[in-house]
């Protein structure tokens, strides 16, 4: 696949511990340029990078830029991305054509990051939370591609559940219609990204990064398509009051409805919305979560 090189940059040093059978650990880059505001997501960014290589595996930031899928950012395109914040495309699958013939910057979401790394040969990509069915979704149809991706492409994700601001229950109904194993780290009970529980049970329970390195191998070795999500539970210390973040996420819903957001607009403004009406309490939580998914992501990979 030559072609590939036209379209895809690896940074030396992700090559180099690839080649070597080091662990590497992707990372989106939607979480900097939309997810969070600036200075916050370049800080977070590179605490994020650091954590990983301090639990022994090497970080692969993944973006778009200047029309390549681009997996190992340099800080000084994160600083980059930070900085032009909403103004760099969100970009899904759908977007992938267009930004590459383009030539043009992107922010990856999951969806992308998953190709990105499945393109280079990385196996594990820990990220904050993934997309999913939409409340409502039975009307306006709107499911996350980030669901289909997680079906096709050989990825292991850890998240800390599905964002909150969805239909946590029909997302968990999707992935199992698409074959998707929903493993909870420690806990039987899928979290809700900024609480440690949400009601809804997911389909395993493995207490290691050990037993989940080695379920998602076998899923290789037998030709299993698709990945495998990991959910990773919000630290006790910075877990938000369920009610409290709940009433938030309604109040935010129902203003994104009232004024007409929808599509991949609808996430960025929740988050946004719903940091403002906590106080910037759920960015907190939002950044401790990530860091948390790092350290698990690092682990599963040293052991995968």
């Amino acid at each position: 696949m030559d072609y590939l090189k036209n379209y895809l940059s690896v940074s030396p040093e992700v090559q180099e511990a690839l080649a070597e059978k080091r662990p590497v650990v992707a990372l989106e880059s939607t979480i900097i340029s939309h997810g969070m505001p600036y200075p916050q997501n370049v800080e977070t960014a590179m605490n994020v990078e650091k954590i990983i290589r301090e639990n022994g595996a090497v970080p692969a930031t993944v973006a778009i830029l200047g029309g390549k899928l681009t997996v190992g950012c340099t800080a000084d395109q994160i600083e980059y991305l930070g900085q032009k914040g909403l103004a760099v495309t969100k970009a899904s699958r759908r977007d992938l054509p267009v930004l590459l013939s383009r030539r043009e910057d992107g922010a990856t979401t999951v969806t992308t990051t998953m190709i990105g790394a499945a393109l280079a040969g990385i196996r594990v990509f820990a990220t904050g939370g993934i997309g999913g069915v939409h409340r409502g979704a039975e009307t306006t149809m709107d499911i996350s591609a980030d669901l289909e991706e997680l079906a096709e492409t050989p990825v292991l994700v850890v998240c800390a559940g599905a964002k909150s601001i969805l239909d946590l229950g029909l997302t968990l109904e999707y992935l199992e219609t698409r074959g998707v194993p929903v493993i909870g780290y420690g806990t039987e009970e899928l979290p809700a990204f900024y609480t440690r529980t949400s009601g809804f049970k997911v389909d395993y329970r493995l207490d290691t990064p050990k037993e989940i390195a080695d379920a998602f191998r076998v899923k290789l070795e037998c030709g299993l398509r698709g990945g495998m999500l990991v959910t990773n539970p919000i630290p006790e210390e910075y877990s938000m009051d369920p009610e409290y973040i709940n009433a938030n996420i309604n109040a935010a819903i129902e203003e994104c409805n009232r004024l007409g957001i929808h599509g991949k607009q609808t996430t960025p403004y929740l988050l946004d919305k719903i940091q403002k009406l906590t106080g910037g309490d759920s960015l907190k939580a939002n950044i401790q979560l990530v860091y948390n998914n790092a350290r698990l992501g690092a682990k599963i990979a040293a052991e995968l």
